[in-house]
């Protein structure tokens, strides 16, 4: 579905918002006047009505009447049982008035009032009818325009005064719209900055969430280039290396008994690349695991039972390097998938066992707290850890000494695959290590429960 347009919507809304301003108004405006029209027109008559009664009740002759009358003003004398005595109007005699609205009322000891309208003249007549201390019924009638009809005769300028109105209304919500939007578009123009230029504060978080994503984006663009090129060199300087000595053994340059040092040579490095291929693909895996919401099977696992699997299994490896590989530890029971647990404790043994020295040692134990949090610990003898590198170890391809590290046949990757591995258990991981002294990796796994 095509968006709409922020700054039309606002516009139209606007207008829509003044158009029914206007009419409400206009609404108002002739109640108003209408009610201000009809108390003015009730006020006159009663004034006219207490003056010709006064002059009445000096002669009591109904024929007197006639010299009051002005203008429009239409004056009628009736008597109690509704026949009309004098009328100002037309010499003519008139039916009996007993039923009208007005000398009803009058009847009955109150002011008499009553609008009578004429459809066709477009004017309302207004009479207002009193009873005379004799018992007769003076009524004071006056044709006034409607106010409708006054507002036909404004039509043309009222609908000229609504148009101006409306085209003024649409400039104005146009441009207050643009000047509404126009920072919000402004915005755009520098994304390394958005969080500086906020022109209205509820874009504060907006703002700041595309900061954060940008930030995050070229985080990540920085790590994908560091890792296409940290994987191109790894690969290349074993590829390089048995590519040199195939071409040796090749063209007949290698004597024959270098032959099996060539091949030894290039089965080690053929076996480093399968092991740093191994490593991506699993990295890979994790990171799959850890942005998707397709996690691995979990269930039960004691950690003890993984340091006995896997201190069996560096064993031979421990020896080769002249290491010394124990465990120690109670049950300790999480929630977590095995085969990656299995991974996590060789990657650590490993590293122990690599960055150590020949006579070292290595222990891993296994420990459960009182509310049950549970934790595998590798602690080695060996070569430490700078402080100053402490915080990037976890990183893939960081080594603190690349010419160790290239000798004893390291990745790179074996702590990082730790990392997304304790990740995805909602593990903590904690590194202490003093160069010389050696290293301490706790990861503590939340409650099984």
């Amino acid at each position: 579905m095509k968006p709409h347009s922020m700054e039309e919507k606002i516009s139209y809304r606007l207008f829509l918002m003044g158009f029914l301003g206007l009419l409400f108004t206009a609404a108002l405006c002739i109640f108003v006047f209408h009610r201000a029209f009809t108390a003015q027109a009730w006020d006159d008559l009663e004034k006219e009505s207490d003056l010709i009664r006064a002059g009445y009740d000096l002669t009591s002759e109904p024929q007197q009447l006639s010299f009051f009358v002005t203008g429009d003003l239409r004056i009628t004398l009736i008597s109690p049982d509704g026949d009309v005595i004098f009328e100002s109007a037309t010499d003519q005699p008139m039916e009996n008035h007993l039923t009208r609205p007005e000398i009803v009322q009058a009847l009955q000891g109150s002011i008499g009032k009553d609008i009578r309208d004429s459809q066709t003249m477009g004017y309302e007549t207004y009479y207002y009818a009193v009873q005379l201390p004799g018992g007769n019924i003076l009524r004071v009638a006056q044709d006034a325009e409607t106010v409708w009809s006054v507002y036909d005769g404004a039509l043309p300028a009222i609908v000229l005064s609504c148009v101006a109105l409306m085209l003024a209304a649409a400039i104005l919500s146009t441009l207050l719209t643009r000047a509404l939007v126009q920072p919000v578009l402004n915005m755009t123009e520098d994304l390394d900055h958005i969080q500086d230029k906020v022109p209205y504060k509820e874009l504060i978080p907006f703002a700041e969430s595309i900061h954060a994503d940008r930030i995050l984006r070229e985080n990540n663009e920085k790590m994908r280039q560091d890792f296409t090129a940290n994987v191109s060199h790894e690969l290349k300087t074993p590829l390089t290396s048995i590519s040199g000595y195939a071409e040796l053994i090749e063209t007949g340059i290698a004597k024959p008994e270098d032959v099996p040092g060539f091949a030894q040579k290039i089965h080690g490095e053929s076996s480093r690349m399968i092991q740093l291929v191994n490593d991506i693909l699993q990295l890979s895996s994790l990171d799959n695991a850890s942005e998707t919401s397709s996690m691995p099977e979990m269930e039960v696992v004691d950690l003890l039972d993984v340091v006995k699997e896997c201190v069996e299994r560096q064993k031979l490896n421990a020896r080769h390097a002249y290491i010394t590989l124990t465990y120690l530890g109670e049950s300790a029971p999480v929630r977590g998938n095995r085969n990656l647990l299995d991974e996590l404790c060789q990657n650590l043994c490993d590293n122990a066992i690599r960055y150590n020295r020949p006579g070292g040692k290595v222990q891993i134990v296994t420990a459960c707290t009182r509310d049950g949090h549970c934790s595998l610990t590798v602690t080695d003898n060996g070569i430490g850890i700078p402080r100053e590198s402490q915080s990037s170890v976890f990183e893939r391809f960081y080594r603190v000494d690349k010419s160790r590290s290239k000798a004893t046949g390291g990745t790179g990757l074996g702590l990082a695959i730790v990392k997304h591995i304790a990740l995805i258990h909602g593990a903590r991981i904690k590194l202490e290590s003093q160069v010389d002294v050696g290293t301490t990796i706790t990861v503590t796994f939340p409650t099984a429960s």
